[in-house]
């Protein structure tokens, strides 16, 4: 009977450490956060805040995703097309270096481009400031407590000062669309406070019948007369009194308080300010209680639809910071920590977008400065379509459909741009966008005149409707994918060498090459990863009109011009894969960016079982890269290795991107990471890493690209003693669970809206199985 009670107990201690590791959803740490990388982010889709937790002085950035500066404009040049056969003559006699000269002068934006105030920066909304006044001057604060619970979207900072409990949770409501704080003390009339709001510039502070009120108008570059925004501030206290002067509400002797605050811009909402109000009024009118439930509640209808688990070990002991150190000692010792980096890129993409508004930008929602890096805008030439690539296998699909809303509003202009530079039908979008629309080449030939913007966007577009089989969606977005085949097909010229129809003038993405003369360029005809996108695009749109039943002599002309766009790559003397049309010699061997493996990733060009000999080619091109850089570049390569199934590579690069850092200088070389909070750094602090590194963490899990799904591709050895997933999505509207032990899959369940069909791989076995209705 003893031996029984044992056993159970010990089967029990098991189930409890299994949950335990599967619920270790928080972020949490001892001390108040020193720096603005250290903060905790909370967003709901337009509203961000993050809070530093500090005791006597609390700072809580605030964000709204549609604050840009700028305005709409026209930055085409209408005379650039002129010089086309120039340029391109240049480019076929060899003379790139000169071609690339006719470029800057002849072939980029009008005006500043990115660097003017025109085309916009996403910026902060503002600093809610609190100052906390104590009894006891003196005292120190013990029992500190800042944590994040990212399954519940919702932070907490506790500690004890002189014998009182002090409690402040924070939300961005998922209910009522404001932000909330709530304040409480142990003991009755503890709280003491001044609370303010700031912006750095542009803005003005009144109060208004027991409010705050900030308000201001941003640059446009034009007239100075912007984007017009609002936040509102009402405190509702227990207990004490509360009175608003000098531009602050002052709080004594307070036993709780609950903080709300509304905000929003004009930007597609002319009538801002009423929906500012309501919100406002709304929120109030309820319980805490009740919108803190709604709130979870409404957090967790996304955020519940998949859940992981790697390994039964949790560290709820350890604080995060200290955590992320210990992993990048050791990475086997803590096997949970990746499951806690991958839900935390799924409650990132949660709280950064939402359906009917923007996609996440290059910071998420979150920004600090009133000039963001890099304007906080939208890169075309990887990083935009970086921060969409976990959301569909991660169970999170909807997300998607903002970008394709963003893609639709650039079709107009970028139909312009087409005209302007290369006389052509169509619409093209070049390497940067933002909320405006901008579509133009930037400002510089080096970076600014890549030919792949529109056309990777596409790939984009297209993934959703691979996974969700949505055919009303496919025929909302078929227009665009039409338009940019278009385009593509009208502008191609033929390379007399090969006889193959090519981009020009265009850029491999921001790298550069030797000529025979000794010089550099940029500026070049048929870049691999425009040929690779050009077949990619032209195959999409075919099986798209063939779907919808609809375009077949417009699919016949493409599938005519797609027998002389180039193979989806070319093998250079040394075994790798070719960047350019010509075997140049590129000026940086280890450049960040490996934009002619985009065939390997996120297209489906190439892969070990279909390219077996391009699949090496890639390796060697990989290897010759190296595996530091900017933390997107390191999360690419993970991508790239989960693609080539090699887990130990794959788990190598995760252990590479999950290094801490402090780094905050603009860097576009090695030394990237996550910050104390997690945040991916490049640095500085940019989102595309963290969901470029959970879209890693799923692709070494399932795969389903390449005709099949794949269960566990590439996990590396750490991984293979236990894990489980539920909810986790294949291409073809298809959710799987299924389970492992030592490396094996010993079971699993696929099922979807309707019975189908499968090959599926697993165990290193290929067989056709059948999905589950649900």
């Amino acid at each position: 009977m003893r031996h029984q009670l044992l056993l159970f107990l010990f089967l029990l201690s098991l189930l409890f450490k299994s949950a335990s590791a599967q619920q270790n959803l928080k972020l949490w740490y001892n001390k108040p956060a020193q720096r603005w990388e250290e903060t905790i982010p909370l967003g709901n889709g337009r509203l961000g805040m993050m809070p530093d937790g500090g005791i006597h002085t609390e700072n809580i950035v605030l964000n709204d995703i549609t604050l840009w500066s700028g305005a709409p404009q026209d930055a085409n040049n209408y005379e650039a097309h002129k010089s086309l056969d120039e340029i391109r003559r240049l480019i076929l006699e060899g003379k790139n270096d000169l071609a690339q000269d006719l470029v800057n002068k002849n072939f980029i934006c009008k005006g500043e481009g990115s660097g003017g105030t025109n085309y916009g920066c996403f910026q902060l909304l503002g600093n809610l400031t609190f100052d906390f006044n104590y009894e006891n001057k003196k005292a120190k604060a013990t029992q500190y407590l800042r944590e994040l619970s990212i399954n519940q979207a919702l932070a907490k900072t506790s500690f004890v000062l002189d014998g009182v409990t002090y409690t402040r949770e924070y939300l961005t409501s998922f209910d009522d669309d404001v932000t909330i704080i709530k304040l409480t003390s142990s003991k009755p009339g503890k709280l003491n406070f001044d609370l303010c709001i700031s912006r750095p510039e542009r803005a003005i502070v009144k109060s208004n019948k027991g409010e705050l009120v900030m308000s201001g108008q941003l640059d446009n570059g034009i007239d100075g007369k912007g984007m017009k925004y609002q936040a509102r501030v009402k405190a509702v206290s227990t207990g004490g009194t509360q009175e608003v002067k000098d531009d602050k509400i002052v709080v004594k002797n307070a036993s709780s308080v609950i903080v709300f605050l509304a905000a929003g811009t004009d930007f597609m909402n002319p009538g801002f300010l009423a929906k500012v109000d309501q919100d406002l009024k709304s929120a109030i009118a309820k319980s805490y209680a009740v919108q803190k439930q709604n709130h979870i509640r409404n957090f967790q209808k996304k955020f519940n639809r998949l859940s992981l688990q790697i390994g039964n070990e949790a560290f709820n002991d350890v604080p995060t910071d200290e955590r992320l150190v210990n992993y990048n000692k050791n990475p086997k010792a803590d096997v949970g920590f990746p499951v806690l980096f991958y839900q935390f890129g799924r409650y990132l993409s949660i709280s950064s977008t939402r359906v009917g508004l923007l996609p996440p930008n290059l910071q998420g929602l979150w920004a600090n400065q009133i000039r963001t890096p890099w304007n906080g805008d939208y890169h075309l030439d990887v990083n935009i379509q970086m921060n969409q690539w976990p959301v569909e296998v991660s169970n999170l699909s909807e997300l998607n459909l903002p970008l394709a809303d963003l893609v639709g509003r650039m079709v107009k202009n970028g139909e312009r741009t087409a005209k302007a530079y290369y006389n052509s039908k169509g619409w093209i979008a070049h390497v940067i966008t933002n909320v405006w629309g901008f579509t133009e080449p930037g400002e510089s030939a080096n970076w600014g005149a890549s030919n792949a913007g529109s056309g990777w966007l596409c790939n984009n577009l297209w993934d959703h409707y691979a996974f969700s089989n949505d055919k009303a969606y496919l025929k909302k977005i078929y227009p665009i994918l039409k338009g940019s085949a278009e385009f593509y097909a009208d502008a191609l010229i033929k390379d007399p060498q090969t006889g193959w129809l090519v981009t020009a003038p265009s850029v491999s993405p921001e790298n550069s090459f030797y000529l025979p003369n000794g010089k550099t360029a940029s500026i070049s005809m048929g870049p691999t990863i425009d040929n690779q996108i050009v077949r990619e695009l032209f195959s999409n749109v075919i099986e798209a009109a063939k779907t919808l039943g609809i375009d077949q002599e417009f699919s016949r002309f493409l599938a005519d011009k797609l027998k002389s766009v180039p193979p989806p790559g070319s093998i250079s003397k040394d075994g790798r894969i070719m960047e350019w049309i010509r075997d140049y010699k590129e000026a940086e061997p280890q450049h960040r960016h490996i934009s002619h493996l985009y065939g390997l990733y996120p297209a489906s060009l190439i892969t070990p079982i279909k390219t077996p000999e391009l699949a090496e080619a890639a390796k060697k091109t990989l290897e010759a890269r190296g595996d530091d850089g900017p933390s997107w570049s390191i999360a690419y390569k993970l991508l790239f290795w989960a693609r080539l199934h090699d887990g130990e590579r794959s788990g190598k690069l995760l252990h590479e991107l999950m290094k801490p850092t402090t780094r905050t200088d603009i860097n576009y070389g090695a030394g990237g990471g996550i910050y104390p909070n997690l945040l991916s750094a490049g640095p500085p602090f940019q989102i595309d890493g963290n969901f470029g590194g959970a879209a890693g963490i799923a692709e070494m899990l399932i795969q389903s690209h390449d005709g099949f799904i794949d269960l566990l591709p590439a996990i590396p050895n750490e991984w293979k003693a236990y894990g489980k997933i539920k909810g986790v999505k294949a291409r073809g509207n298809l959710t799987l669970d299924f389970e492992w032990k030592d490396g094996k899959v010993t079971s699993y369940k696929i099922y979807g809206p309707q019975v189908q069909k499968i090959k599926l791989r697993v165990n290193g076995k290929m067989m056709d199985v059948s999905s589950q209705k649900v």
